[in-house]
This record gives C-alpha cells, sequence and structure tokens, in this order.
C-alpha cells in the first residue's frame, strides 16, 4: 500500500472536503494544514491555511502586495513558513499522519515548503493532502514518487475514493 495518497482534480470537486471528512473519524493523531477560501458577499478575496491544531494564517490576498504573485492574489510566504511549514515539521515529528492541502502554484513559491513536503515523503510517513491538476515540474515529480498514489476526483467519484481514504486511514465505517 502506498505511503503518499494526494488528491487532485478541478476546483471545486471537493479535494479539500474529502480530506476533511476522511481524518475526523481517525482515532490516530494528525498534523498539518489544509486551505480555504477567503469570501466576503459571495466575492473571493484570497485564501487562508488552517492546521489541524487551530492556528491560520492568510496564505494569498488581493490586498496583499507581494513579488509572488498567481492571478490577483499576493502570496504571504513568511506566514506560509511561519505557519504551514512549522506545522508540516511537527507533524512530521509528533503524528501518524500529515495533512498537506495543497502542494499548489502559491505554495511552491516557498523553498522551505518544497523542502518540508519533499522531507516528509521521503521520510515513509503517512501523508494525505491535495497537489495541483496541472503540469508543474516540481509538483510532477512528486507525483510520480513511486510510494504515491494520485487520486483524481470527480463529482462522479467523490463517495468511493471517500470510502479508499477511509480504508487506507483503517477509520472504522460501521
Amino acid at each position: 500500500m502506498k505511503q503518499a495518497y494526494l488528491l487532485t482534480g478541478r476546483p471545486g470537486t471537493g479535494k479539500t472536503s474529502l480530506i476533511k471528512q476522511a481524518i475526523a473519524g481517525m482515532g490516530s493523531k494528525a498534523g498539518g494544514f489544509y486551505t480555504e477560501e477567503i469570501r466576503s458577499r459571495g466575492v473571493r478575496l484570497g485564501f487562508k491555511l488552517i492546521t489541524l491544531d487551530g492556528q491560520s494564517a492568510i496564505l494569498a490576498h488581493i490586498d496583499i502586495h507581494s513579488p509572488y504573485r498567481i492571478s490577483k492574489y499576493g502570496v504571504d510566504i513568511d506566514s506560509l513558513d511561519r505557519v504551514g511549514v512549522s506545522a508540516l515539521n511537527q507533524a512530521a515529528k509528533e503524528c501518524n499522519l500529515v495533512v498537506v492541502d495543497e502542494i499548489g502554484k502559491m505554495e511552491l513559491f516557498s523553498a522551505n515548503f518544497r523542502e518540508a513536503v519533499l522531507r516528509i515523503i521521503d521520510s515513509g510517513k503517512r501523508v494525505l493532502g491535495t497537489i495541483m491538476l496541472n503540469s508543474n515540474p516540481w509538483a510532477d515529480t512528486i507525483k510520480l514518487k513511486p510510494q504515491v498514489k494520485v487520486v483524481a476526483i470527480t463529482q462522479a467519484n467523490y463517495h468511493q475514493v471517500l470510502k479508499d481514504l477511509l480504508e487506507w486511514l483503517e477509520v472504522d465505517q460501521s
């Protein structure tokens, strides 16, 4: 069985929701982070990252002025390193499962993030995460690692993937 399980797919297919549902029933300890949109009156203003132990930070926002940009969003690498990478490193030391949502364009601006993800995947630690759908040289090398299983999420396979994830995590489904 693969030790890293990475979900991919188009925006809005439920990748983060799947991760949250899957880890909700875990008896063992998980650490790391997931991302959420920041919205106001139905308009997306940016993204925040939230650690599994409750910390949060703004990852990207239309009001952030940064040399690191994706579309209209400035990316705050310092917040990613301070909160997100710290959560990954702590989870690698203390937890049975490391959650990385997501390995995407914004996060890949951070050398510390890339190093942490690579170290964790190569460590043999169990990893559950999401990875960008589009081709990217760095992300593609992660997808091709022998210990990584990449699963494309669609509305049609959502429930089957959740079932498979729960089995992989050994969560009691009764």
